[in-house]
């Protein structure tokens, strides 16, 4: 999207999508589209600029959803068979607006400890010991380290919000391929402000760099470090891969913090 402002498109960063719907508001004679992009923690805000415009009457506001679901992609990777992830730390971020109620068939089904953890450094210390001792206890079950922020049934309105905006669909992930209804798509009542529909777009697939490895380090058989272009051909500057795109990727965080790369 850079490289297109570069070469003159029109392509603006924003705070919120309610700074698009305005924009659009402010300029009838232009078509908004907002990229919607994000796990169910951003979906909520997306979901209400489609309301709002609705509300305000703003026909020229439309959004171009690429959001994704965490269960259905934690189910993909521990339903491969060559998976070889033990335990997870579920995002709390995600878990606040989502709740926990989903996490628990995932936990049974293959009897792996999921902890629910926030972002400070005394929060992931504190979720992988609580991960670890269900291991070495044989145990499996849904923790919540998060208590302060992630509560059982989630933020009630946020999901109300995405309920009515949105449908679950197929999603392609990057390193795994598609996953079945692991995405959101903004659904039928709403299809007016759904660009792929209002401007009949037919996106072709990224192709995917046969020199990345991403799908193997999320399945957790291999480590950034272990890949031939970590560092070299591959850096969050130049990225083969979405795990280096992100500053939360894990080929992003070895970058940053790894031995290897100083």
């Amino acid at each position: 999207m850079l490289e297109a402002k570069a070469e003159g498109a029109d392509v603006r960063i924003l705070y919120s999508p309610l700074e698009a719907v305005q924009l659009a508001k402010e300029n009838p004679d232009k078509e908004v589209i907002f990229f919607a992009v994000g796990f169910e923690t951003t979906a909520p805000a997306n979901a209400l600029s489609i309301v709002h415009a609705d509300k305000m009457g703003v026909s020229n506001y439309s959004i171009l959803a690429s959001h994704v679901l965490v269960p259905p992609a934690m189910e993909a990777i521990l339903s491969d068979k060559e998976n070889q992830i033990d335990a997870f730390l579920a995002a709390g971020h995600a878990c606040t607006i989502m709740g926990m109620e989903e996490y628990y068939p995932v936990v049974e089904k293959y009897k792996t400890p999921v902890v629910i953890t926030g972002f400070e450094p005394v929060d992931l210390l504190q979720g992988i010991l609580m991960a670890i001792q269900q291991l070495e206890k044989g145990e499996y079950k849904l923790e919540n380290q998060y208590t302060r922020y992630v509560q059982r049934e989630g933020n009630r309105m946020a999901k109300q919000t995405m309920e009515e905006v949105f449908a679950i669909s197929d999603r392609m992930w990057r390193g795994i391929g598609t996953i079945p209804q692991s995405g959101y798509e903004v659904n039928e009542k709403y299809k007016q402000y759904n660009s792929r529909v209002k401007f009949n777009l037919d996106l072709p697939v990224a192709p995917e760099n046969p020199e990345c490895i991403s799908g193997d380090i999320m399945k957790g058989l291999k480590k950034p470090i272990q890949c031939p272009n970590f560092g070299t051909k591959c850096k969050p500057e130049h990225p083969l891969g979405a795990p280096m795109v992100s500053s939360e990727g894990a080929c992003a965080a070895y970058y940053h913090y790894s031995s290897a790369t100083k």
